[in-house]
């Protein structure tokens, strides 16, 4: 008799994905986020090397979700300790 697999190992998508998040995070979404006034908040971050680490994909800039709550922890940390 066998066991039963998750349903996640019969998604093939699942091995394509190997670990990565299922969607990317765009600049309108961490101004979504974080309630900022606009995008260009979020591109004056990246200018200064303030903000959470992004990448480019062509002209469009994204994050991953795991890198922006990894930010978004060190910046409490940061509130806590001040």
């Amino acid at each position: 008799m066998s066991t039963p697999r998750p349903a996640s190992s019969d998604d093939p998508r699942a091995t394509l994905r190997g670990g990565l998040p299922d969607r990317y995070l765009t600049p309108e979404d961490l101004v979504v986020m974080f309630s900022l006034p606009s995008v260009e908040t979020v591109y004056a971050w990246r200018r200064k090397g303030i903000g959470p680490t992004g990448f480019r994909v062509g002209k469009y800039l994204r994050f991953n979700p795991a890198a922006v709550q990894a930010w978004e922890a060190d910046q409490t940390a940061l509130g806590d300790a001040a």
